[in-house]
């Protein structure tokens, strides 16, 4: 079929302008039927249906629903009923075939589909349960454009003709009924064209059944309003104009109710309904017959206008001429009347104040949970430096010292130029270093606690320990091998943990060294003689003797404020969607990215909180070493934070429902606490993790706050900017994911 817009080659032949003429009339009348009719649905055809039934699809169902009036759509639960209505108002999509609303398609530029043109009430209650039904009210009038003065006229109104409680009372607190009449009040609210209920009457009493049923068709009198309608309840739908009946993904019949049953001679619609569904069931089965006959070639569809009941497709007990649907192409433009009211934005104020409103009041009404919030990252900063960093103390060490004459003996330190018992006066300066001396017998003894786990290292001291390192001293490289071997210590040690080791042979190197300067001096003589050759000057960067708290703080820092942003969004964004709540606010209109904006601003405020906290107890009341310049350690601090929220977000869009995301969440944080260099340098991972780790969200930001903490560089330095650069980066790749998430992933 040709264009029916610009220039084409005239006919050669009459037969040839005939069939333009016609394919012209056929545009025509396409675009004439699509005006008049609020929805036109042709050769739908969809995969994949609900996810509760992800077995039941769409398959080349036509569906027309005139202007001002009331289309009601009867099947069983998981015929496809809501996916299509899903599919309506823009939130699935067809594999093939089209759709038109209100003169447009769903989703395109200037439709009002998704938007305010349509109200739409989902199965799910979709309501804020914290709100109540004033703020309820609020939100989503809010949303479509209206006024809070507009939104108090409507809502005194259809608190009374819904026969809701107080505009006071909260959600939760009201009946199953209750909750369902307030949902389906909201959809109501903003007076749209197109109605779209889903399941409206599903637990209210029989007398409100009627009344909304009678409030329906009033609306529905003067054209200018529509609604579709599905129920269970098939009796109660012979007030609609027009009804569907669907099943297994396909619409049966499409016509009045009272055409329906005078059609069929019979006096209910749930006998219509029977008869046709036996109808399909016999072409089912005899379409399975017929093709096990056939050498695997099925049979063609029949036509649409043909009835067909009988092999499982359409069935249409119409009049009406078959309808042809025409490629994109083809689509003659739309008038300005029908391409809808709203002007496209990409952020809408009046949206972004409904969803920044929605967002803090639901925190100011979960005010325990935001208070643990608050107090978790500061909790974990304190157990962080109170546990971790510290030097061990109370470390038991065997002591064997036969230069006493029983183990009982005390053991008393000479002071001055003293060289008798040596031993007792270097455990003087060892016991300085917080450790515990427990005395044994043998030697045997002692190798046997540190075999136990009794104590962590052995020192025993022979006999004639003085007298021998006297001797080596005075007599130099004259010292003879019974003096050299009997003037040392001989120490057995526990070096299954590398920390308590390490630390245990400082500690005795170091008291070594003051014990020698110590007794030197005293005997006149220069401490550097005792000094081992080598001189450490005061270091460039960081202390002496530096501690495992300075290292692992800046990691540990980012860490907390990256994970928990991660648990705050995804937790919150996920609240939303599981509950129907984050699909009924883009129905109502608000984009994905204002989703996102909203809860950016929001979570900001919450992650802006627990940062200042963190830096506060980690840099003010623990003295964690802080060299740089504060101003760009809180920056690069809130950038971790925004890139941790940026991550959430990813989570919650490629996540189904809380767990999935707790997994995922846990399967990402040991990689990264291990790869990151939070814990331990990447100078130290094999070649390909490092690699690995040079592309992973904290390595950088990490190296960029150890270099501000503990050497006091700039932001000028490498090392510093390239950790904000990479931040920048991660932000910017999970926000255009999540973005991509919330419009390409319905349901």
């Amino acid at each position: 079929m040709e264009a029916s817009t610009g220039v084409s080659s005239p006919p050669k032949t009459s037969l040839e302008l005939k069939t333009r003429r016609a394919q012209f009339k056929t545009q025509a009348s396409t675009l004439d039927t699509r005006r008049r009719h609020a929805v036109c649905v042709r050769r739908a055809f969809k995969k994949y249906g609900p996810k509760n039934n992800p077995n039941v699809i769409l398959d080349g169902l036509n569906m027309t629903v005139p202007k001002g009036t009331i289309y009601g759509m009867l099947g069983a639960s998981g015929c496809g009923k809501t996916t299509l209505l899903s599919c309506i108002v823009g939130r699935r999509r067809l594999n093939s075939g089209e759709i038109w609303v209100l003169g447009g398609r769903p989703g395109s530029k200037g439709s009002g589909v998704p938007g305010p043109r349509v109200g739409y009430m989902p199965q799910e209650i979709a309501l804020y349960n914290e709100f109540s039904i004033r703020e309820t009210f609020i939100y989503f009038g809010w949303n479509a454009g209206m006024t809070t003065e507009q939104i108090d006229n409507k809502l005194e109104f259809l608190l009374k003709f819904l026969q809701l409680p107080s505009e006071h009372r909260f959600i939760k607190n009201l009946s199953g009924g209750q909750q369902r009449r307030v949902s389906f009040a909201v959809a109501l609210l903003a007076d749209p064209e197109l109605l779209i209920l889903d399941e409206p009457t599903v637990g209210v009493d029989p007398v409100l059944r009627q009344n909304i049923w009678t409030h329906l068709v009033e609306i529905t009198k003067e054209g200018n309003k529509t609604v579709i309608i599905t129920t269970h309840y098939i009796e109660e739908t012979r007030q609609a104009g027009i009804i569907g009946l669907m099943r297994s993904g396909k619409l049966l019949a499409e016509e009045s109710p009272t055409k329906l049953m005078e059609i069929h001679n019979l006096d209910s619609l749930e006998d219509v309904f029977l008869k046709l569904s036996k109808r399909q069931n016999m072409g089912l089965r005899r379409r399975s017959s017929i093709l096990s006959s056939v050498t695997g070639v099925p049979p063609e569809d029949p036509p649409e206008d043909e009835m067909s009941g009988e092999f499982g497709d359409n069935v249409s007990v119409s009049s009406r001429t078959r309808r042809v649907a025409v490629d994109d192409e083809n689509v003659p433009e739309l008038p300005p009347e029908e391409k809808g009211s709203n002007n496209f934005q990409m952020i809408n104020p009046q949206h972004m104040k409904a969803l920044i409103w929605k967002n803090f009041l639901w925190m100011w009404r979960n005010v325990g949970m935001m208070l643990f919030i608050f107090g978790l990252p500061v909790v974990q900063i304190v157990l962080f430096c109170l546990s971790v960093g510290k030097d061990p103390v109370g470390l038991n060490i065997a002591i064997v010292n036969k230069e006493l004459n029983n183990t009982n003996d005390p053991c008393v330190p000479t002071v001055g130029c003293d060289w008798s018992l040596l031993s007792c006066r270097y455990l003087q300066h060892l016991k300085k270093r917080s450790v515990e001396f427990v005395p044994y017998d043998t030697d045997d003894d002692a190798k046997n606690a540190v075999e136990r786990g009794w104590a962590w290292a052995a020192i025993t001291f022979p006999a004639n320990y003085s007298e021998c390192l006297t001797e080596r001293l005075e007599d130099g490289k004259d010292a003879d091998d019974w003096s050299i071997a009997f003037s040392r210590m001989m120490i057995i040690m526990d070096m299954s943990n590398q920390q308590i080791g390490q630390l245990l042979q400082r500690y005795i190197y170091k008291s070594y060294e003051d014990f020698a300067r110590d007794v030197t001096v005293a005997c006149n003589y220069s401490g550097k003689y005792a000094s081992i050759p080598i001189n450490f000057e005061e270091p460039i960067y960081g202390p002496e003797e530096p501690n495992f708290t300075d290292f692992v703080a800046p990691g540990v820092i980012l860490t907390i404020i990256f994970f928990l942003s991660v648990a705050l969004t995804s937790g919150a964004m996920l609240l939303e969607r599981n509950e129907g709540l984050l699909e009924r606010s883009l129905v109502s209109g608000i984009t994905g990215t204002e989703i996102l904006m909203g809860q950016v601003i929001t979570q900001f405020v919450v992650m802006l909180g627990q940062s200042i906290m963190v830096l506060v107890f980690a840099f003010a009341v623990f003295d964690i070493t802080c060299e740089g310049d504060v101003v760009w350690i809180c920056v690069l601090t809130l950038l971790t934070g925004f890139c941790g929220m940026s991550f959430g977000f990813t989570v919650a869009g490629v996540t189904e429902n809380e767990r999935s995301a707790t997994y995922m969440v846990m399967g990402s944080f040991l990689p990264i606490i291990m790869l990151c260099g939070i814990i331990w340098p990447t100078e130290g991972m094999h070649i390909i993790l490092k690699y690995i780790s040079y592309v992973l969200p904290l390595t950088k930001s990490t190296e960029s706050m150890r270099a501000m903490l503990a050497r006091g560089w700039s932001i000028s330095n490498p090392t510093v900017y390239n950790g904000f650069i990479s931040t920048f980066i991660w932000i910017f790749i999970f926000m255009t994911l999540s973005i991509l998430l919330i419009k390409f992933k319905k349901g």
